[in-house]
């Protein structure tokens, strides 16, 4: 496609912020990093406030899932019986049958992509569970959502291209519009109509607060009261970053891991300065809602007596955590974790991470945009093998996580609620792990990934459409198709960056000869100087590409 405008501007000012990240100490960086981007601020400050929520009434339906034995898991024999009080360590289990809700999962509203990241110049393929969906933007700026495949001989429509506001399917040049409705057959005679069957299943889209957003069902009109709304993020002052993340693992494992506090000072021990693995600790919870779309509840270190971080899960897959601090003026600043998931096919999925607050520190703007998304990527790295494991333990094992989980109730309060509340709702789903219930993919994964059209998902998936992206294998373990093909501002860096290093490369090569022709000291002084300066700056640069398309390798240390 046609190059964005970010990528005709100059890039003279990312390059010098690039070397003066370099001479920024180590430690600095590590802390402006994480305070703006990690999702659980252990932040000490003893002046909180409550954040203000709205209750929601819990209703319950008449109808009962059957109750269903499962094989008996054989455990090792504990060597102790540790208490905390008289309470025990293990979160408890409710007696009795479980409720379940009425639940479909087609009349939600799945978080499709950021808004700002959807390119203007070629359509982008999508996946809702197993449904593959195309999306782009039509002749007026206005998204528009079909499913991805040409009723003609069923190609993939995210494989064409945009021609004057229209999406064309690149097999035979059919065009639709609107709303999926085909106004162009080259194929056809002059004066022959286009049939009526001639036009392709669409899907509604919203953009909401910088997200897109799409209702799944056919059946039921879309209900806008179910577009999610996050109150700190209409804030007047409220800045926040946000990054896209393609993940090789379930949706619920990557819920289950971002909903998890005590697993962060030891998976990411030292990643910032409030991560450390001396720091692991019993947490203390409070559950304060459940109802038939989700849960809520307050969160904290148990030594300190204090729940002051609010968590909120909301179906479908909507998960935030605020926390409102009062400085020393009286003023109350917000601070929010926002994690929106797209499941995109078993052992896959999409994640739309913001992080943002009302007060942030001068100090950040000396960090480009781009630092602060390939450090997000490093913190999905550290837990990627662990969940990736996890994710073949459940399909393998095929038993509900009741049967092979350890829930401690200082730790995994909020893991038991939610897979809980799948209990109650995953009937409704595609498949489902929950609690003391499953739901097995009708289809297997080899043939819901379609692998004949491996290359074709892989390349209309990329909003990069090459470029840069052809030196990288197609990989989800692979930080660049991870993130940075769904990133126009990092694509954009990248692609200044390797145009740098090869300036400097060239520029310092010809100073080398030079310097070596010339005999004049002063001239070979000066020569050899500018060698030096961009050497350096095609290092620098060089290390700002490793930086956005190396993925984290974990060292251990003797502790």
């Amino acid at each position: 496609g046609a190059p964005t405008p970010e990528a005709k501007r100059p890039f003279l000012l990312p390059l010098l912020k690039c070397l003066s990240l370099l001479v920024i100490s180590k430690s600095l960086i590590a802390s402006m990093a994480l305070l703006l981007q990690h999702p659980f601020l252990y932040s000490n400050a003893s002046n909180c406030r409550t954040p203000s929520v709205t209750l929601l009434q819990t209703t319950k339906s008449s109808a009962f899932r059957k109750s269903r034995k499962w094989p008996v898991t054989v455990r090792c024999a504990a060597v102790a019986s540790p208490e905390i009080g008289k309470e025990d360590v293990l979160v408890g289990e409710e007696k009795g049958r479980v409720d379940v809700v009425d639940y479909d999962w087609t009349e939600e509203w799945y978080p499709l992509y950021l808004a700002k990241d959807v390119p203007e110049d070629a359509p982008l393929g999508l996946t809702v569970f197993d449904k593959q969906v195309v999306l782009f933007r039509d002749g007026n700026g206005e998204f528009q959502c079909y499913e991805d495949r040409c009723p003609h001989r069923l190609a993939k429509l995210s494989e064409g291209q945009l021609i004057d506001g229209r999406l064309e399917c690149l097999y035979h040049g059919w065009q639709f519009e609107g709303n999926g409705k085909c106004v162009k057959i080259p194929q056809l005679p002059a004066d022959a109509k286009i049939p009526r069957s001639a036009c392709t299943k669409t899907f509604e889209v919203k953009d909401s607060q910088g997200v897109v957003w799409i209702w799944m069902s056919h059946k039921t009109p879309p209900n806008p009261a179910k577009i999610p709304w996050f109150e700190n993020f209409a804030r007047p002052d409220f800045r926040d970053i946000s990054t896209i993340h393609e993940l090789p693992y379930d949706h619920s494992i990557l819920l289950e891991n971002l909903m998890d506090p005590a697993h962060v000072p030891i998976s990411h021990d030292r990643t910032d300065w409030s991560a450390k693995r001396e720091d692991a600790q019993p947490l203390l919870f409070k559950v304060t809602e459940r109802t038939d779309r989700g849960f809520a509840g307050w969160w904290g270190r148990e030594a300190e007596k204090t729940t002051p971080n609010f968590l909120r899960f909301e179906a479908p897959c909507n998960l935030q955590n605020n926390r409102e601090i009062v400085d020393k003026n009286g003023v109350t600043n917000y601070f929010s974790g926002l994690f929106l998931c797209r499941p995109t096919g078993q052992g896959k999925s999409m994640l739309i991470v913001r992080f943002g607050n009302t007060k942030r520190s001068p100090l950040a703007s000396l960090f480009p945009a781009w630092y602060f998304h390939q450090n997000a990527g490093k913190v999905f790295e550290q837990d990627m093998g662990f969940l990736s494991s996890q994710n073949e333990i459940l399909m393998r094992e095929k038993v509900p996580t009741k049967e092979l989980y350890i829930n401690l109730r200082s730790s995994d309060t909020w893991v038991a609620e939610y897979r809980k509340w799948m209990d109650k709702a995953g009937h409704g789903m595609p498949y489902h792990f929950g609690h003391t219930t499953i739901s097995m993919p009708k289809e297997a994964a080899v043939v819901e990934h379609a692998p004949a059209g491996f290359v074709a998902s892989i390349a209309a998936s990329s909003p990069a459409k090459g470029g840069i992206g052809t030196k990288h294998a197609p990989n989800l373990s692979n930080r660049y198709f991870r993130h940075v093909v769904h990133c126009k501002e990092c694509r954009s860096v990248l692609k200044a960056f390797e145009a740098w290093k090869n300036r400097f490369s060239v520029v310092a090569a010809v100073s080398l000869t030079f310097a070596i022709l010339l005999s004049g000291r002063q001239w070979k002084a000066l020569l050899l100087l500018s060698t030096a300066v961009c050497l350096a700056g095609a290092h620098a640069c060089s290390t700002a590409l490793d930086m956005n398309t190396t993925n984290f390798i974990r060292t251990h240390r003797r502790l």
